[in-house]
C-alpha cells in the first residue's frame, strides 16, 4: 500500500512540473545576446508557435499555447533610451509570454498588425524568456519573432 502510494505521488509530481514554465530551461529557438544600438535591427528568429499548456491558466492576462521550456532567450546589454519592442509574425493568431528580467510577467495578443502581437518595453540588462503562443493545444504555426529598438520597420 506504501509503495502505491509513493508511486501515485511522485506521478502527481511529475505531473505538475510538467505543466510550469521552466524559463530556466534550453531555448527550443535558441538564445540571441543584443545590446542597445544592435544591428541589423530588428533581429528577426524563425521558430515554430504554439504547445500544449494553457498560458492563462499560469499567468494574469495571458493567452494561448505555449512550451513549456522558452521559445528564444534574449540577453540584453547596455542603456537605451529607446523602447525594447519584442513582436510576432504569423499567417495565424499568435500570442507572446515573456518573462523580464525584473522577475514580471508580460503578455500580449493583438497590439501588433492585425492579429499579431507586440509588446514594447523599456529595456532592462539581462535575461528575456520569450514564448510565442497559438489558440489551440498541440498546434504549431510558423512565426518570426523580431526583436528591434527602432519604432517601425
Amino acid at each position: 500500500m506504501k509503495l502505491i502510494i509513493a508511486a501515485a505521488a511522485a506521478l502527481m509530481g511529475l505531473a505538475a512540473s510538467a505543466h510550469a514554465q521552466d524559463y530556466n530551461g534550453s531555448p527550443n529557438f535558441g538564445e540571441v545576446h543584443l545590446q542597445a544600438g544592435f544591428t541589423p535591427d530588428p533581429h528577426l528568429t524563425s521558430l515554430r508557435a504554439g504547445g500544449s499548456i494553457d498560458a492563462s491558466t499560469r499567468f494574469n492576462e495571458c493567452q494561448g499555447y505555449i512550451t513549456n521550456a522558452p521559445d528564444v532567450r534574449l540577453h540584453w546589454t547596455g542603456s537605451s533610451s529607446l523602447s525594447l519592442k519584442i513582436s510576432a509574425q504569423a499567417s495565424a493568431d499568435v500570442t507572446l509570454v515573456v518573462n523580464g528580467p525584473d522577475g514580471q510577467w508580460y503578455c500580449d495578443d493583438d497590439s501588433g498588425e492585425g492579429t499579431n502581437p507586440s509588446l514594447t518595453l523599456k529595456p532592462q540588462a539581462g535575461r528575456y524568456e520569450i514564448w510565442v503562443g497559438t489558440y489551440s493545444s498541440g498546434e504549431t504555426q510558423r512565426a518570426i519573432l523580431s526583436i528591434s529598438e527602432l519604432e517601425s520597420f
